[in-house]
């Protein structure tokens, strides 16, 4: 009897002790798991990337007010808006290893250049390097000055196939992007990065698309004087409590919309900015066309530009432009965007929006010099602080 009931109690020891052995197995195979040995990426960036720690991409707060998003078919996680924020400051992006996406796009001046035209490997740039300011959260899913670049995700590979920009072009003499894909691929940073993201190590356009903008996705600016006054008055009609009365003259006169005579001249209202730059975003509306603007660098007419960036951090909160403004870097002074709206010309432009043609007629404002001041006022309370120092869209190279 005592043999027949030890031999099952010694059996069922043995599991438990087996069973406790591979529990702790699994437990230690987890916390493996969760920290996760990237030495590459820690020789190439110190503590600025560490897979283990990465900064809130993901789930940032967003104020309630703001209501437009253009990337929930490419939901932002940390990993891969982490190696977004990599590729877009890697200089491998470029035939020559010189340029980089941030060579156009500087954190410090909210992601624009200061330059009319940027520096690229084989001249320059087209067009003025637009902010990328709440980029995501805009109707208008397309991008580039002409809009033809019909998501985010498509322009992000754009420059680097460009011969003027990144060189990657395949033609010309240049190399294909398939070329840079291998070069990535050799990169050990970038095994560690994609194999941590997606499984395997694989480096794709796909996936570069696909990080380059959930990165650029997650800068977001929602920390400025507008902000507060806009979550204390809950609507934007209502006077800012934290606004000085030139401020709320100059809110009054972007949201007003102006009334006209049958010669295009303003008889009442404001200023109507926000038929094109609606509130709480200031992003674009989807359907503009041109704004008047039809300059090209260098020379000549373009009539094709109906995009723009957010509103938001065209200037800094001191009034310091962040380059110069428009397509073609017409001017650093917000004086000279309101005069040339107060007063369209509609000489050899064959696509300029209605709303700045009432009745068939250039749009005249005639605003006053005091009116002007209050607006210049107004757009100086959209820029925030944060975007331009926050380290999780710095360069990750600078140790």
């Amino acid at each position: 009897m005592t043999n027949t009931i030890r031999v099952p109690f010694l059996a069922f020891l043995f599991c438990s002790l087996f069973l406790l052995s591979s529990c702790k197995k699994d437990e230690t195979t987890s916390a493996a798991a969760a920290t996760q040995s990237t030495p590459a990426v820690s020789a190439a960036f110190g503590t600025a990337i560490d897979l283990n720690a990465l900064p809130n991409y993901a789930a940032q707060t967003i104020p309630s007010y703001i209501t437009k998003d253009n990337g929930m078919a490419n939901v932002i996680t940390n990993k891969k808006a982490a190696i977004g924020r990599v590729l877009f400051y890697d200089k491998k992006l470029s035939t020559a290893n010189s340029i980089s996406c941030a060579s156009c796009h500087l954190q410090q001046f909210a992601f624009s250049d200061t330059a009319t035209a940027s520096i690229g490997v084989n001249g320059t740039t087209g067009r003025h390097a637009m902010r990328l300011v709440n980029a995501r959260f805009a109707n208008e899913p397309r991008f580039f000055w002409d809009e033809r670049a019909a998501t985010l995700e498509a322009q992000t590979t754009r420059p680097i196939q460009d011969h003027a920009e990144m060189g990657y072009s395949g033609a010309d003499g240049d190399p294909a992007l398939s070329v840079l894909l291998t070069k990535l691929q050799g990169v050990e940073y970038y095994k560690e990065l994609f194999t941590a993201a997606y499984g395997d190590a694989a480096v794709t356009e796909v996936r570069m698309q696909e990080c380059l903008a959930q990165f650029i996705r997650s800068i977001q600016s929602f920390d400025s004087k507008y902000d507060a006054g806009r979550a204390a008055a809950g609507n934007d009609q209502a006077p800012f409590l934290n606004y000085t009365p030139q401020e709320n003259q100059g809110k009054n006169l972007f949201f007003a919309p102006p009334q006209f005579d049958g010669a295009g001249n303003r008889t009442s209202g404001g200023a109507g900015c926000a038929g094109c730059h609606a509130g709480p975003e200031f992003d674009v509306d989807p359907r503009s066309l041109n704004n008047g603007v039809i300059g090209k660098i260098g020379g000549g007419t373009d009539v094709t530009v109906t995009r723009a960036p957010s509103l938001r951090d065209v200037v800094k909160a001191d009034g310091t432009a962040n380059g110069p403004f428009m397509h073609i870097g017409a001017s650093s002074q917000l004086i000279t965007v309101i005069n040339h709206y107060d007063s369209i010309v509609v000489t050899g432009n064959t696509n300029l929006d209605p709303r700045l043609r009432p009745a068939g007629n250039p749009q005249r404002l005639h605003l006053t010099q005091q009116e002007k001041d209050a607006l210049i006022a107004f757009i100086r309370t959209l820029a925030g602080t944060n975007i331009y120092t926050d380290a999780k869209w710095s360069d990750p190279f600078v140790k």
